[in-house]
C-alpha cells in the first residue's frame, strides 16, 4: 500500500498520487473535486495515510475533509515549492511526485492549517479590509471628478458634514454637473454610503466574535492599536504560539531585514516583505498613526533624526509593535505596558 498521497489541487479536478515509503509511484489519478470522491481515493492508501497538498485557491474544503477521514494532512506553502522546483517540464504528475519526494526526504516547507473558527475571523477581517479599500477607490474618484473642473476643496475629508454639503450644492447649482460628471459623483455618494453601512456590520460582528478573546483585548493597550488593526493581528496571526519567539513572527510579517552571507561577504538589505501582507500593512498604519503623547512616537521620531530615514524609523517601530502583540496575544497582557501605567 501507498505510505504517501501528494494531490496537486485545483478549482475544478484534482491529481492524487499514491507514492511508496521508497518513492515508487504506485499510481495517480485526476478527478473532480468532491469531499467524499477525494477522500475515499486518498484512504486507498490505507489508514491515516501522508497526503501533502497545497494551499491553493479554496484549499478549506479538501484539508476539512480529509482531516476528518483520518489523514495525516500536511498544507504546503506554494511559494516555498519553488525553491526546489529547477524542472524544465511541469505538468501535474510532476507537481505531485515533487510534493510526495519533498514530504518523504522531511523537506516539505509547511504552512499553519488554521482552525474553522481563526478561518471565520480571517473571513470578516479580510472582507472589511476589502471594502475599506473599494470605499476609498471611489473616495479617489469623486475627488478626480472635482479635479477634471478645477475646483478646489477647503476641507481634507470631502465625504464628511461639510464635503457633503459641498458635493450636494455643485450637482444642485453648478451647471458643469448636470451630465455625467453630476451622476458619476451620485453614484459614487450612494456607493460609499452602502459601502460604509457594510464596513460598520463587519465592525459589529468582528466585535462580537472576539469579544471574549484576551489577547485581542490586551493588545489595544499598545499605542497606535485599536480595535481594527488589533482584530487584523488576532485573526490573521491566530495560534501565536506557533512563533517560538516575537522574532519569529516579525520575520513571518516581513518585518525583518535580508541577510546575504557568504564566507566573510555580508549584504544586509531592506526588509523582506515576505509574509502575511495584511498584518504587515496593519503594523506600519499603527506606527504612523501614535497619539503625540506616545512613547512610541518619540521613539519614531528620535530615531527618524538619528538614521535621517523616516521611512527606516517607521518600520521599525512597526516591529516594535508586533512584538508588543506577540506577548499580549501569547500571555493575556503585555507586562513592560502595564509597568509604564
Amino acid at each position: 500500500m501507498a505510505a504517501y498521497v501528494p494531490i496537486d489541487l485545483h478549482r475544478h479536478r484534482s491529481v492524487v498520487m499514491h507514492m511508496a515509503d521508497d518513492g515508487t509511484v504506485q499510481g495517480w489519478v485526476r478527478l473532480a473535486n468532491d469531499p467524499e470522491t477525494l477522500v475515499a481515493e486518498v484512504l486507498k492508501a490505507g489508514e491515516a495515510p501522508e497526503v501533502a497538498i497545497e494551499a491553493t485557491y479554496g484549499w478549506y474544503w479538501a484539508v476539512d475533509a480529509l482531516q476528518a477521514a483520518g489523514a495525516n494532512v500536511h498544507l504546503v506553502a506554494p511559494s516555498k515549492v519553488s525553491a526546489f522546483d529547477g524542472r524544465r517540464v511541469k505538468n501535474d504528475q510532476r507537481d505531485c511526485r515533487l510534493l510526495g519526494d519533498l514530504l518523504r526526504a522531511g523537506l516539505l516547507p509547511e504552512a499553519w492549517i488554521s482552525t474553522p473558527e481563526v478561518r471565520e475571523w480571517r473571513e470578516l477581517v479580510r472582507y472589511r479590509a476589502k471594502l475599506v479599500g473599494i470605499r476609498t477607490g471611489l473616495r479617489a474618484q469623486a475627488h478626480a471628478v472635482v479635479a477634471k473642473h478645477g475646483l478646489s476643496v477647503p476641507m481634507t475629508d470631502l465625504f464628511g458634514v461639510g464635503g457633503r454639503q459641498l458635493l450636494a450644492r455643485w450637482c444642485a447649482d453648478d451647471a458643469r454637473f448636470h451630465s455625467a460628471y453630476g451622476q458619476r459623483i451620485e453614484s459614487i455618494v450612494l456607493l460609499v454610503d452602502a459601502l460604509t453601512h457594510e464596513i460598520d456590520e463587519l465592525s459589529g460582528s468582528i466585535a462580537h466574535v472576539l469579544a471574549d478573546h484576551a489577547g485581542y483585548h490586551a493588545i489595544q493597550a499598545i499605542p497606535g492599536v485599536g480595535p481594527v488593526i488589533g482584530a487584523i493581528f488576532t485573526a490573521e496571526i491566530g495560534d501565536v504560539t506557533r512563533f517560538t519567539s516575537a522574532a519569529h513572527l516579525a520575520s513571518w510579517c516581513g518585518l525583518t531585514p535580508r541577510h546575504r552571507e557568504s564566507d566573510t561577504t555580508v549584504h544586509r538589505g531592506p526588509v523582506t516583505k515576505q509574509g502575511n501582507r495584511l498584518v504587515r500593512w496593519a503594523a506600519i498604519e499603527a506606527a504612523q498613526q501614535l497619539g503625540k503623547d506616545s512613547w512610541l512616537r518619540d521613539r519614531r521620531e528620535r530615531l527618524a533624526e538619528r538614521r535621517n530615514n523616516r521611512s527606516v524609523a517607521k518600520t521599525a517601530i512597526a516591529r516594535k509593535i508586533i512584538t508588543l502583540a506577540y506577548y499580549g496575544l501569547r500571555d493575556g497582557h503585555i507586562r513592560c505596558l502595564e509597568r509604564a501605567a
